[in-house]
């Protein structure tokens, strides 16, 4: 028998890789809730209200989870204003669509909640999410009176509170064990992901649950983040996340192991499985009517096109609504790493189930609504075309 040793990486991939062995032994027991399908071809709200309407209803109404309570909505803004595919609206292909977000606050309100907030943490600022969206064209209005008693909030910092909250991921965190995030992460009853259904760089697919990676305040999670205690403001962008380059603010609890892997690809699923679990979704929405393929936003380094998939997905459960999503998008929610979308990266849904949030196994959740095979847009077989086309030689024009 011939022994190698392993390089400290290989020595804690391989760990890694025993430790997801053992908890598929719970893969099995990993809750199934339903998941509503529906073809939407507009953002009309003539289509798009008795769409949803009924995909509400679909998954047993809206009224037991929300009547009387405070429900938070966070929403997908990722990028600059400034960054654009062609001249498209932002909400288009990045942004999760005004409309998809004044239909939900309505059919909230409708359903009886009592007050909605409506949450993103904008790239590099403190301003006021209403003004930020105002320079993508948007009229903050149009949201704001979907229903009574709708605020937005930029908890991408400290906001209208005197103190961050400490929220703790129940399972002990495959990356951190508790967050330190904006008040309005925890000041809420009910707390909504509405995403934008596209694929992603660094996790393969954005969809409910990678939505949530923006929860964390740059102020504490930043590259400007403060060394001691956060900023006042928040400077840069997550960059500590994705590489590891240094800790949180020491007022926030460290990684669980500083030498763990630094790769993005490695740390962004797991950082996103701990959110999830320490603020979880109790409604997941995915809005892919209007996208994009190739990427999350225009900055991307591939050939990026605009895409009608003309579809909505949502559920009840992050874990089963995503798997859903991936496989309207023609992917296989069984993949792991080294398969499309995760050829560089390791699956969030397969490290979800693990830690017991969610099955990602069609077999075990009941999809309600359009069939999969009918709502299907093949984002796998245009991600297959784009890898398997040559790069134009230098000089080529047009």
């Amino acid at each position: 028998m011939i022994h190698r040793h392993l390089s400290r990486r290989e020595w804690l991939l391989s760990t890694a890789a025993g430790l997801a062995g053992a908890g598929l032994v719970r893969a099995a027991e990993a809750p199934a809730a339903r998941v509503a399908v529906a073809k939407c071809k507009t953002y009309d709200s003539a289509d798009l209200l008795p769409t949803m309407q009924k995909m509400f209803d679909q998954l047993g109404g809206l009224g037991n989870l929300v009547k009387g309570k405070t429900v938070a909505m966070k929403i997908n803004l990722t990028g600059a204003p400034t960054y654009r595919l062609g001249y498209l609206p932002l909400e288009d292909t990045h942004y999760t669509h005004p409309h998809v977000i004044a239909a939900t606050a309505h059919l909230l309100s409708k359903a009886g909640a009592r007050r909605i907030r409506v949450l993103e943490s904008p790239w590099a600022t403190a301003d006021p999410v209403e003004e930020y969206v105002l320079q993508a064209n948007w009229e903050p209005r149009d949201i704001i009176n979907a229903a009574p008693n709708v605020e937005f909030e930029n908890t991408n910092y400290l906001g209208r509170a005197k103190k961050y909250s400490r929220m703790k991921v129940p399972f002990g965190g495959y990356m951190f064990p508790a967050f330190d995030l904006n008040h309005s992460y925890e000041d809420c009853d009910v707390f909504v992901s509405i995403a934008k259904m596209k694929e992603h760089a660094t996790a393969g697919v954005t969809l409910s649950m990678k939505n949530c990676f923006g929860l964390t305040p740059c102020t504490i999670y930043g590259t400007g983040a403060g060394i001691d205690e956060p900023t006042d403001v928040p400077k840069g962008g997550r960059g500590l996340i994705h590489s590891g380059f240094r800790q949180p603010s020491k007022s926030a609890p460290p990684e669980k192991d500083p030498h763990s892997p630094r790769e993005d690809t490695w740390r962004v699923p797991r950082t996103v499985v701990d959110l999830i679990a320490a603020r979880p979704i109790h409604l997941a929405i995915v809005e892919g009517i209007k996208t994009m393929t190739g990427g999350e936003g225009p900055w991307v380094d591939v050939d990026l096109k605009p895409a009608a998939p003309g579809v909505i997905v949502a559920g009840l459960n992050p874990v089963n609504t995503d798997a859903v999503g991936m496989s309207v998008m023609g992917f296989d929610p069984m993949a792991d790493r080294g398969t499309p979308p995760f050829e560089r990266c390791d699956s969030t849904l397969k490290l979800a189930e693990e830690a017991g949030i969610g099955t990602r196994n069609l077999s075990r959740i009941e999809v309600v609504g359009t069939p999969i095979t009918e709502a299907r847009f093949d984002f796998a077989g245009i991600r297959e075309r784009r890898r398997n086309t040559p790069p134009r030689p230098y000089g080529t024009r047009g």
